[in-house]
């Protein structure tokens, strides 16, 4: 197949942009060819408040560029990560004019909460779930600007209005069956959902000897619990916890006794220090789709100390696979982080066993044939609209 991916990077590289640089390899290493088109939130440094604004309705660039690229390219597919900001819904008009599907992938909540997260004020909000998000202009809840969340309520209310998100997506794919609801619940149509996790590659097999202290990996913000971390360690002074990331938060993990900041390091060699440590925190506050970064551990054999809702409940299995808290309770998080401590023998053990979870659910392997089919599904949907391309279809199914 010949795959057109979109992505809308961001400032602070995440797991959203980790996960499309793994599948445009994984496609690529199985012999498809594939076209990235990115744009970079760098870019916004750059742009007048007025060019922003439109674009994030609806970008010319995107629609000038994503034709160009079709006309040379002629993709079967486009798959589509993060448009926002830059890229904007355009992608999806120009995608229905030249009849390419486009498959979706969901990695936030941004379609039914301009914040993203399901956050407000620390605290789970669904007050927008299956509603316009005006709720969220009032409440300002798109970094904390009431113009910013002005433009991005509007971009979701002129998109919800105009049924691009019913009408013009072949197949969404969400990242486990709490997200499949909470979209089906906000409206969006559950016959084009697909649960396919996100999947990391493992480099080597887990080393079982000499594993010690507990390391948070991540974007150093708010909805990620970096804050209730170094507020869980106020109780436990004798504990330090490695953290790797980058963020606004940067200054509070430097001046907090109980965390040891080691800057933003590589996928390599983060790799190498999850082999070696004893468990990852993963303390979010904001409701995480999915959790990258615990399935990073499990394939290093590293247990993970997460939060009890979102995409992180359904991957970590409390007492087998790591430990679950409750959501922003800095002493229950205390809690975890000492029995882990005092408990290395048990914490071993879920290691293994979030190791043997990865080999059977979180491979590129597995990934890849589930990816594949929901491609398959969604350019054969094209011959009920277009009889004319079966012998096109036919041949890139390979049927």
């Amino acid at each position: 197949m010949k795959i057109l991916v979109v992505h809308n990077r961001y400032y602070y590289r995440g797991g959203e942009d980790t996960v499309v640089d793994a599948e445009v390899s994984l496609l690529r290493a199985h012999g498809h060819q594939v076209r990235l088109y990115s744009r970079d939130n760098n870019e916004l440094s750059h742009l007048s408040r007025t060019h922003t604004v439109l674009s994030t309705i609806w970008s010319r660039q995107t629609e000038r560029d994503v034709k160009d690229i079709c006309a040379d390219f002629a993709p079967d597919i486009i798959h589509a990560h993060n448009t926002f900001p830059l890229i904007s819904p355009s992608l999806y008009g120009v995608a229905a004019r030249l009849q390419i599907p486009v498959v979706q992938t969901l990695h936030n909540f941004r379609l039914l909460c301009p914040q993203a997260m399901l956050l407000r004020q620390e605290r789970v909000c669904e007050a927008c779930v299956g509603h316009l998000p005006w709720r969220a202009v009032a409440h300002r809840c798109y970094r904390n600007s009431y113009s910013q969340s002005v433009v991005t309520v509007a971009m979701l209310a002129a998109h919800r209005l105009r049924g691009t998100w019913r009408k013009q997506i072949s197949r969404y794919i969400v990242l486990n069956q709490l997200c499949r609801d909470k979209f089906t619940q906000g409206g969006l149509p559950l016959e084009r959902m697909r649960i396919k996790p996100n999947f990391v590659e493992s480099v080597r097999a887990p080393q079982w000897e000499k594993r010690q202290g507990g390391m948070f990996i991540g974007r150093l913000s708010v909805e990620k619990g970096i804050g209730i971390l170094a507020q869980a360690l106020t109780h436990l002074p004798e504990i330090r916890i490695d953290v790797f990331g980058k963020g606004p938060l940067q200054n509070l993990v430097t001046q907090s006794p109980g965390l040891r900041y080691g800057g933003f390091q590589s996928p390599a060699q983060l790799t190498r220090r999850l082999h070696d440590a004893a468990y990852v925190v993963v303390p979010s506050t904001g409701v995480e789709s999915f959790g990258l970064v615990a399935i990073e551990a499990f394939a290093c054999g590293t247990p993970v100390i997460a939060t009890r809702h979102g995409g992180l409940a359904e991957l970590v299995v409390h007492g087998k696979t790591g430990l679950l808290v409750a959501p922003g309770d800095a002493a229950d998080l205390a809690c975890a982080i000492s029995w882990a401590e005092a408990n290395p023998a048990a914490m071993l053990t879920m290691g293994k066993a979030a190791y043997a979870e990865y080999l059977t659910r979180y491979t590129p392997e597995h990934n890849y044939d589930l990816l594949v089919r929901i491609y398959r599904e969604a350019i054969a949907e094209l011959l009920t609209f277009r009889p004319d391309k079966t012998r096109y279809v036919e041949n890139r199914l390979g049927r």
